[in-house]
């Protein structure tokens, strides 16, 4: 079997992630990553290429023998690269620009959603300032108010008063946003499921337990993500099933529908009632950069050769399920107050531990240094729950920075 080429469109922690399970896999001769970081040279060649220079990146895929590429980034799939690459006879696996905007824009997810009849929280979109503040004026408190697409960098808060609700509006406008959204937040369990799809069949992956909040007790800031957990217990098989057959099989056959059938990860985030229900709340085009981890830990499965099937249309005969590992993974997102912190201790984290860097530079002493906002992913695989949980906790313990901060209350209940 003659070894494969790859490259990875992006240059976040999914990314760095995506290309180090790659470059571990013995059937993969190389990994690119386009545009990448330093920190992935360590085992894959960056690639000196804007995730969003569609033309330059087919040109190096041709050039170079690229056997497959993978675009997890929003930017990327944005800029229709998978339809570029379609054309010339490149084989990718990422959904096109049409197919994924509901995973990518939240206005056109909750359009979309309640068109389909799926179980949604009251919403409201703008694209006036005057029209958002006055809509909270009236509204049932907490909202959760957020711009238009979901970026590492993007205004999202959990608004319980008329005055915090208009300052946050006030900011999601003030940085130029198209739009915000308005939605009432809803209470429960907040989970995400994986699929994979060719666009026909559906398979999930797994569900992935999720924690937003930075403080302990879900309080504090809102943020992307601070901690998950593979697999979530708390969602039962039968949940799983109904998501499956009334939002994964509805949402794609809208999609074959229209000609553009949805190719890749699918994430659809939810939030689990206490009766069993659900509330699907959005959608993600790949893995979540806290998550990642976690979902590749848990796969006994090669991704390339799933992502081949998908991308070469063999994928409803090569696979009826995707076999997962009886283990578990916890992950903990550690926080910094400032940038350019020298970070300390990741010589003392055990081997079996997963550190996933979000933008993490180096110094001239070829020191660590942290970046402020969400610094790193810290996951832990154990055959339990409550050890892997018992082991991550250790780890984290021995790494230090200036303004670290994380949950310590993941999978704690």
């Amino acid at each position: 079997m003659n070894k494969k080429k790859i490259l990875v469109v992006g240059s976040s922690a999914k990314e760095y992630a995506l290309a180090k399970y790659f470059s571990e896999d013995k059937n993969i001769e190389t990994v690119y990553v386009a545009p990448g970081n330093p920190l992935v040279c360590e085992f894959a060649q960056c690639v000196d290429i804007r995730e969003n220079s569609v033309s330059e990146l087919l040109e190096f895929a041709i050039k170079n023998g690229i056997d497959l590429t993978v675009a997890s980034s929003s930017e990327a799939i944005k800029s229709d690269i998978t339809s570029y690459f379609r054309e010339n006879s490149q084989l990718i696996f990422a959904p096109d620009k049409e197919s994924a905007s509901f995973a990518i824009s939240r206005a056109y997810a909750k359009k979309f959603l309640y068109k389909q009849h799926i179980k949604i929280p009251k919403f409201g979109i703008f694209d006036k300032l005057s029209s958002a503040l006055d809509y909270v004026k009236n509204e049932r408190y907490p909202l959760l108010i957020t711009a238009d697409e979901d970026t590492e960098n993007s205004v999202r808060t959990i608004a319980t008063t008329v005055n915090f609700a208009q300052t946050c509006l006030n900011d999601i406008f003030l940085q130029d946003e198209d739009k915000a959204v308005i939605e009432e937040y809803e209470y429960g369990h907040p989970f995400t499921l994986y699929v994979i799809t060719d666009g026909y069949q559906a398979l999930p992956l797994t569900v992935v337990g999720d924690y937003k909040f930075l403080e302990d007790g879900d309080a504090g800031l809102f943020t992307p993500g601070s901690g998950a957990y593979v697999p979530d217990y708390k969602v039962s098989f039968d949940v799983v099933e109904k998501m499956m057959n009334s939002v994964v099989e509805v949402c794609l056959s809208a999609h074959q529908r229209k000609g553009n059938p949805y190719v890749g990860i699918l994430g659809v985030d939810a939030v689990l009632k206490s009766d069993d229900s659900f509330v699907i709340v959005g959608f993600t085009p790949f893995f979540k950069e806290h998550h990642i981890q976690a979902v590749l830990n848990s796969l006994d499965t090669g991704l390339y050769e799933i992502f081949e099937a998908c991308a070469n249309g063999s994928f409803a005969d090569d696979y009826e399920d995707i076999p997962l590992k009886d283990i578990s993974s916890v992950s903990c997102v550690l926080f910094s107050r400032n940038s350019n912190s020298v970070i300390t201790g990741l010589e003392l984290v055990d081997d079996t531990t997963d550190i996933t860097p979000f933008g993490i530079t180096q110094n001239s002493y070829f020191e660590k240094l942290t970046n402020k906002g969400r610094t790193m992913v810290v996951t832990q695989t154990s055959s339990t729950i409550s050890r892997a949980r018992e082991l991550l906790y250790d780890n984290v313990e021995e790494i230090s920075f200036n303004g670290k901060k994380y949950r310590r209350d993941i999978c704690a209940e």
